[in-house]
């Protein structure tokens, strides 16, 4: 099974659209893991043009009154999933995360929030973030592709590139 695994595309505040390296890079994929702060369910609709999505709630969702859960489980391959965005402080902080990982009961936690791509394993977990395409922080702009086949797991970091200049942007720089 391949999945891909995208967080914090804060659509419509930083990017008007998902840029199109994120739809080229999710083409082949079984299913879409969104880890939350997508801050419009537009972005739930474009990525179920790919394929199906399951996507959590991030701090910046509940701003926007959009209505996910705060964690969610799933089983691939003989290996349980879990999602959540992450604890709002101090952002990914392994322990916590672990210790949620084992509340969930899952093999793998994949999670948000930090806007900067994480692949760990510890205390028997595996720790996932695959940052962010939009607003990456000390990091590139990334998602990742999880492939599980018979409880192998791997995982790529696909680096998205430079974000698409928007209307907005293209004004504000002509302007200068």
């Amino acid at each position: 099974m391949l999945i891909g695994l995208i967080s914090d595309t804060h659509i419509p505040d930083r990017a008007k659209i998902l840029p199109q390296n994120v739809i080229d890079a999710f083409k082949d994929v079984d299913l879409i893991l969104h880890a939350g702060d997508l801050t419009s369910p537009r972005v739930i609709e474009e990525l179920e043009t790919i394929a199906p999505v399951m996507a959590v709630q991030g701090n910046m969702d509940r701003v926007n009154g959009i209505d996910l859960p705060q964690a969610k489980t799933l089983e691939a391959e003989g290996l349980k999933i879990g999602m959540v965005h992450g604890e709002v402080y101090p952002r990914a902080d392994t322990q916590q995360l672990v210790y949620i990982a084992k509340e969930l009961d899952v093999d793998i936690l994949v999670s948000g929030h930090s806007h900067q791509p994480k692949i760990e394993k510890t205390d028997g977990v595996l720790l996932i973030n695959p940052g962010s395409p939009i607003v990456p922080r000390l990091a590139d702009r990334t998602v990742m592709l999880l492939e599980i086949n018979n409880k192998e797991v791997d995982v790529e970091i696909i680096k998205i590139g430079a974000p698409v200049c928007s209307a907005l942007d293209f004004d504000k720089f002509k302007s200068d």
